[in-house]
């Protein structure tokens, strides 16, 4: 007979420092190294533990990183000169976005319609895997930031970068190392955010 667990909620203290512990870094400020091929992976397997109703796995990655990050910010600058009359300088900005960090991970949400699974829940499923991966990224000692902005949702860098329909961008995550000491923000009062039923 196996023998009852004395206490069933142990508390990991490492995990739990590291949850409280992580920030977002600003991919301004961020500088290399960046993950190498096998902490890359170890990134994206870490990813794949998120919850997967049906196990259906309803999302993606697409790596930008060395010659990629410059390729994409030529795409980047050729879309904003066409669709959002930018200056010169903005054009400018979006050609070395993706060179801000020596890893960018688009995380692609890869909708299935016409299953039992909700749509919802595939893409609350694609945003656990970009938190995920910021939490897997700060325990490493790197620093990350989630971002979509103008470019997660134009749909001729969405052509240009491979997707297809029912597929969006949840997020790019920027990876590097700090360039400056990481702030914090303000955290909210918990008590504010709490009712009890």
């Amino acid at each position: 007979m196996l023998e009852k667990p004395e206490k069933l909620n142990v508390v990991i203290p490492e995990a739990m420092d590291l949850l409280l512990s992580r920030r977002s870094g600003s991919a301004k400020s961020m500088t290399e190294p960046g993950p190498d091929a096998e902490q890359i992976r170890t990134l994206l397997t870490a990813a794949t533990r998120v919850p997967d109703h049906g196990k259906i796995l309803p999302w993606r990655f697409i790596l930008f990183e060395g010659k990629s990050r410059a390729r994409m910010g030529e795409i980047l600058a050729e879309c904003a000169a066409q669709d959002r009359n930018c200056s010169t300088n903005q054009i400018q900005l979006e050609k070395e976005r993706f060179l801000r960090a020596p890893l960018v991970l688009a995380v692609v949400s890869k909708l299935r319609e016409r299953i039992p699974i909700p749509i919802w829940e595939q893409q609350l499923s694609a945003g656990a895997v970009c938190q995920t991966i910021l939490i897997a990224a700060h325990s490493m000692g790197f620093v990350a930031q989630w971002i979509t902005e103008w470019y997660a949702y134009d749909h001729e860098v969405l052509e240009r970068i491979g997707l297809k329909a029912g597929e969006r961008v949840a997020g790019y995550i920027y990876v590097g190392s700090p360039a400056a000491p990481l702030e914090d923000r303000p955290r909210p009062n918990i008590d504010t955010l709490v009712t009890r039923f």
